[in-house]
């Protein structure tokens, strides 16, 4: 891409309007606007877990990951335009084999939690699903490559086996959702504070 931002302002999508990569306008609110936006607040909550305290092997893994959403933006904004190949997705799976190898198996459901930056890479993996869904609704209504929805499938799967591997290294626990729990929030009987 050969454009470079010289100028922060244009007042062309002053109406709602706003401009494709191919020279085409459309509504801000169209569907392919929306899963670009989607796509562009995922990277930013990416962004938010690489400004806290992790080990380098994941640093390296999301950064390459912001650089393929952008990616993946640039596609949907050219339609026709294949930017994501299955060789991304091949490596992102092969992310996810190694980093989730040494985790133990889960038995139950996690919350969201486990540290600053766990915590935050679980809000990453539901905008990444958020995205996903804004794909598949474009794929419905217009034609765009089926390697960005599966992009996303798996790498949202990366991103919660990151979770884990973020809240162990910060020194947290894995909140684990407990089906059975009780509802009552009352500590003592009604009949020891007067109650009947």
């Amino acid at each position: 891409m050969g454009h470079r931002l010289s100028k922060i302002y244009t007042r062309t999508g002053d109406k709602g309007a706003t401009g494709l990569g191919s020279g085409e306008r459309v509504a801000k609110d169209s569907l392919r606007i929306e899963a670009i936006g989607q796509i562009d607040e995922l990277n930013c909550v990416i962004g938010m877990v690489l400004v806290h305290d992790i080990r380098e092997e994941i640093r390296a893994c999301l950064s390459e990951v912001q650089h393929k959403l952008f990616d993946l933006g640039g596609e949907l904004s050219m339609p026709g335009y294949e930017a994501i190949q299955a060789g991304d997705i091949e490596a992102l799976e092969q992310d996810l084999d190694a980093f989730n190898a040494n985790l133990p198996p889960l038995k139950e459901f996690i919350l969201p939690g486990g540290g600053p930056a766990a915590a935050v890479c679980h809000l990453a993996r539901a905008v990444c699903r958020r995205a996903e869904r804004r794909l598949v609704t474009l794929a419905r209504q217009e034609d765009v490559s089926p390697q960005g929805q599966i992009y996303l499938n798996r790498l949202s799967d990366l991103l919660f086996v990151l979770c884990r591997i973020l809240a162990r290294d910060e020194g947290g626990v894995e909140v684990l959702w407990r089906h059975d729990r009780s509802r009552r929030l009352r500590t003592t009987p009604p009949e020891s504070r007067g109650e009947e």
